[in-house]
């Protein structure tokens, strides 16, 4: 009989971060204010009312708040144990929630899908628990993130060991979404760009943003010369004034449950002008 293959992320690594992120200022996490700032935007162009939201994560407690006062009965799932007791959430992995199919108009994913060991299955998960015509909007730290730090990572000196995430591109996003049947697929992205004096300050904003490693197997702790030798090799990269400039890429997505009053694609082959003719120059 075969083995399941082995969980590329730690369940239990996963829970110590949200756990962590709890025990910090809300400013030490600056992703979350943007991300949540993005997400109400699209909302604000959606016209319609949602009477039962899920929001998952409760790393962002302004977000929850401004949920709560437009009167959506909110639900928060949240898998650190400690956020979740002291944020009145369900203690759950994105990929396990077990709630009743069709609870929710509206389900709120700001940040976390791009390390969940089951991506498609939490994505059909998440669209049994949509009401029809619901939506699902959220964002993630996709394809082409950090670029300075992976190549820092691979400075000579340095044993070449896997230590950051894999990343889902646009393309595969709206893939998935297409796949496990959501309607109307949106995918986009965003770029951000920090500023960094040096590689120590990004380290400090990736744990504080629940970025930092949750492989499995966790990698072999970096001895002192190979933490140097990155160090070193990520201010290398820096502008004239000092500072290295990262990137952080957010994929902003969104899907409908299906419904039949809404919109649909025309049937291949079903269009009455010529394409030929459209493009002919003008007489």
């Amino acid at each position: 009989m075969s083995q399941p293959p082995r969980p590329l992320f730690s369940s239990a690594r996963h829970r110590a971060q949200r756990d962590r992120m709890a025990r910090l200022p809300a400013p030490a996490n600056f992703l979350a204010p943007i991300i949540a700032e993005t997400l109400l935007d699209r909302l604000t162009m959606v016209t319609r009312e949602f009477r039962r939201t899920l929001l998952i994560g409760a790393h962002d407690k302004a977000l929850a708040d401004h949920l709560r006062a437009t009167g959506t009965d909110l639900c928060i799932a949240e898998a650190g144990p400690r956020l979740a007791a002291a944020n009145d959430a369900l203690a759950v992995e994105a990929d396990a929630i077990d709630l009743p199919f069709a609870s929710f108009d509206l389900i709120l994913w700001p940040g976390g899908l791009d390390s969940i060991n089951d991506v498609p299955g939490a994505l059909v998960r998440l669209r049994a628990l949509l009401a029809p015509d619901g939506l699902l909007l959220g964002a993630f730290v996709g394809d082409g993130s950090l670029p300075r730090l992976r190549r820092a990572v691979m400075a000579d000196g340095v044993r070449s060991i896997a230590r950051l995430h894999p990343q889902i591109d646009l393309a595969a996003m709206g893939n998935l979404l297409q796949r496990v049947g959501f309607a109307l697929p949106v995918v986009d992205v965003d770029a951000l760009t920090v500023r960094y004096g040096d590689w120590f300050a990004l380290v400090r904003d990736l744990r504080a943003t629940g970025l930092s490693s949750r492989l499995s197997p966790a990698p072999p702790p970096l001895i002192r010369k190979e933490a140097a030798r990155i160090a070193a090799a990520f201010e290398a990269q820096a502008d004239a004034d000092g500072r290295v400039a990262e990137t952080f890429r957010l994929i902003h997505f969104s899907g409908w449950a299906p419904h039949p009053d809404q919109p649909q694609p025309a049937r291949r082959g079903s269009g009455t002008a010529s394409l030929a003719d459209a493009l002919k120059p003008a007489p």
